[in-house]
């Protein structure tokens, strides 16, 4: 039933693919964007125009073009530069790596702006609380901002990651063979575009729902005790 004209373990093996895709992505732009977060909340003017312009450019720019850019354009630049280290013969990027860096440097931009207002949502008396209790910087971080700015960032951060997911369509352009590419090899062998697409429609559906599901259960979890007005 599931055989799908025997493209079915091609199309499962791309499906995990886009997950192991959309996972990796995920790691990079939470490291970019509480960077960036604490870059924007810094008290120095480089370092919080750095990040302005880093959200501005990302935030303005469509995800397919960047993708075109980094992956094109980092093999060129790649390929000039790269025998001036030692290296001779052509380098070739690999479409896995430059999905991941691409998308999560696109999303890094975003949770910047989400751990941004919500590193700003905690009370800065709790923090300066802390400090008069004799706490250190890492313990106020850890023991009072972190675990209210998670709080705060979950809603934010919710609908990066679904969005995210749904991006990872677009490596398919570079020649990555996630679900949504062998789906498109599947449809043109069989000329049943409509069944293979159908699948993959279902197959980000199933992602998304189960991702609700768990971040549903971390709002719970992180407002434990929390009382709503």
């Amino acid at each position: 039933m599931f055989d799908l004209y025997g493209y079915g373990p091609s199309i499962l093996e791309g499906t995990l693919l886009t997950i192991e895709l959309s996972l990796a992505a995920l790691g990079i732009s939470l490291l970019l964007g509480f960077i960036g977060a604490l870059f924007k909340l810094s008290r120095s003017p480089f370092l919080e125009g750095l990040a302005r312009l880093y959200t501005t450019i990302i935030r303005g720019i469509p995800d397919l073009v960047l993708m075109l850019i980094v992956f094109f354009g980092g093999q060129v630049f790649i390929n000039r530069y790269a025998p001036l280290l030692g290296f001779n013969g052509y380098i070739d990027i690999n479409p896995f790596i430059a999905g991941v860096l691409t998308i999560g440097f696109i999303f890094g931009a975003y949770m910047t702006e989400t751990f941004r207002g919500a590193i700003l949502a905690v009370p800065a008396g709790q923090l300066e609380a802390g400090f008069a209790y004799g706490l250190s910087r890492l313990q106020v971080f850890f023991r009072i901002l972190l675990p209210q700015m998670i709080r705060h960032a979950i809603p934010g951060f919710g609908n990066n990651w679904l969005v995210l997911v749904k991006t990872t369509a677009l490596v398919s352009i570079i020649g990555l063979d996630d679900m949504v590419r062998k789906a498109a090899l599947a449809a043109g062998a069989t000329r049943k575009p409509f069944t293979f697409y159908l699948v993959v429609a279902l197959n980000y559906l199933a992602i998304t729902s189960v991702s609700v599901y768990l971040l549903n259960w971390m709002e719970k979890r992180y407002s434990a005790g929390v009382i709503k007005a």
